[in-house]
């Protein structure tokens, strides 16, 4: 019982760690392959493909498992959910080009805070400010806003700095201040347009309860739309030819640990441990990002990213909080304290 007991505490938190750090992983073989030349769009196309072609055997034996016809209404929403799922990338891709992955990681935290911003806007949940919980997402919110942009308005001096060297010349110290901003201003889009993806992946998941089905159509569909925004942008044929070494690895890497497998741990650990559990996680990515970026991108660490990391994270917690106490309420009352709130089993925190 006690070896049990300590696997039953063990393994998720293993499964979370390793989820941030293929993360922060990947966003950092993306940094350095596309600071080589690597064309995001193409990167996207290539990447989703693998992790369709990955997904397709798992999510064919849930469809037949689930021996429900797919409607044209799902459908239309998974088509949606494509629109959303791969701007959010291009943003966020684009975003670290110009900024580094710290900077994602930190600003990534505002994701909960804008899903409770839009689940208020569209009336999918109540803000009752006389409620200590609707106080702590609502104060969280607007903490994690101010935070994010401390650390995208303000670098600050260099508060750790590694030496310079000639495989690291996309480092953070040759960006200029403006393209800090830019960066952060995509990466904060991204994470509106994520915002968006979560509330409406929890009205489909409600609506056709097989995840890894949903997965597998989802990354299809952004295959096909990012090959066709590739066509379009991209005309010339050589941007398709993959050269052995970081491009090709950067692209295998997204497709096992990209969109696959974060979203299977993610609803494995919601399940085992539920959303508040997952969600404790999410800032650590800004700690591994931080240690990542310096051992295998030279980045620099500066006071702005610092200060408005811990304002962001400070805020994160109190909406995380603050949706606690409401679970705890729907649990003890045995009612839906966010008035049929879609948002209530959204897994907040996946790619």
């Amino acid at each position: 019982m006690g070896l049990r007991g300590c696997l039953r505490d063990t393994v998720p938190f293993a499964a979370m760690m390793t989820v941030e750090c293929t993360n922060v992983g990947l966003n950092i073989l993306s940094k350095a392959a596309m600071s080589r030349g690597m064309n995001t769009f193409v990167f996207l196309t290539y990447s989703y493909a693998l992790a369709t072609l990955l997904i397709i055997p798992p999510a064919f034996i849930s469809f037949r498992r689930m021996n429900r016809p797919i409607t044209l209404s799902i459908l239309s929403k998974l088509l949606l959910l494509g629109v959303f799922g791969y701007s959010g990338q291009i943003f966020a891709y684009t975003g670290i080009r110009y900024s580094s992955p710290t900077l994602s990681a930190a600003i990534s935290n505002l994701v909960p805070a804008f899903i409770f911003l839009l689940a208020v806007i569209f009336r999918m949940e109540r803000l009752e400010l006389r409620k200590s919980s609707s106080q702590a997402k609502f104060i969280g919110t607007i903490v994690s806003i101010a935070g994010a942009f401390v650390v995208t308005l303000y670098k600050g001096p260099t508060v750790l700095m590694t030496t310079p060297s000639p495989s690291s010349s996309y480092q953070l110290g040759t960006m200029v201040p403006s393209d800090w901003v830019i960066g952060g201003l995509f990466i904060a889009t991204s994470s509106m347009m994520f915002a968006f993806w979560y509330i409406l992946q929890a009205t489909i998941v409600k609506e056709y309860p097989a995840e890894v089905t949903i997965t597998c159509i989802y990354c299809f569909i952004v295959t096909i739309e990012s090959a066709v925004v590739s066509l379009i942008t991209e005309r010339k044929p050589s941007i398709w030819s993959l050269k052995p070494g970081l491009e090709l690895t950067a692209i295998v890497f997204a497709g096992f640990f990209g969109p696959t497998f974060s979203t299977a741990i993610h609803t494995w650990c919601l399940h085992k441990r539920g959303p508040v559990y997952a969600a404790m996680f999410r800032p650590l990515g800004i700690v591994i990002a931080v240690v990542m970026s310096f051992l295998f991108l030279g980045d620099s660490l500066h006071r702005g990213s610092m200060f408005g990391s811990m304002i962001i994270i400070l805020g994160f917690y109190g909406v995380m909080w603050g949706k606690s106490e409401e679970n705890k309420l729907v649990e003890d009352k045995g009612i839906n304290g966010y008035g049929e709130s879609s948002t209530q089993n959204a897994p907040l925190l996946s790619n």
